[in-house]
């Protein structure tokens, strides 16, 4: 559900570091299935909230100027200092936009649910 900015950034920026941890785990995949040669001490995790499209996006930030070499793709990627890969998206939704996408795939919302602070939502639906 739609939360305050603050919470929302917290959530997917842990002081733990899982999430970014997480999120860098795609250039250890790229790196190890297709022989990509990113520096994972390159980059880091960010976390952005884009209101008007309601959804957390997740980035990674290169620290500095670098070149990245896809060899099997014959590839290579010129990223500047801060500039990002944009890795995942995370939509988060109200009452009203559940039940607007139930709707738009024929279906109606028979009841929901939330927990105390309504920050998530379980939603029954039956089709139209």
């Amino acid at each position: 559900m739609v939360k305050d900015e603050s919470v929302l950034l917290a959530a997917y920026h842990d002081g733990d570091g899982i999430t970014g941890e997480f999120n860098l785990n795609i250039l250890r995949r790229l790196n190890r299935e297709i022989g990509a040669d990113f520096d994972l001490t390159k980059f880091q995790h960010r976390t952005l909230w884009n209101g008007r499209a309601s959804r957390i996006e997740m980035h990674l930030e290169s620290t500095q100027d670098q070149r990245v070499r896809i060899a099997p793709a014959g590839l290579d990627v010129c990223f500047a200092a801060f500039e990002t890969i944009h890795t995942e998206d995370i939509y988060k939704c109200t009452h009203d936009a559940i039940a607007a996408l139930l709707g738009d795939a024929g279906f109606a919302v028979e009841h929901g649910w939330t927990d105390c602070r309504a920050w998530y939502a379980v939603t029954l639906a039956r089709i139209r």
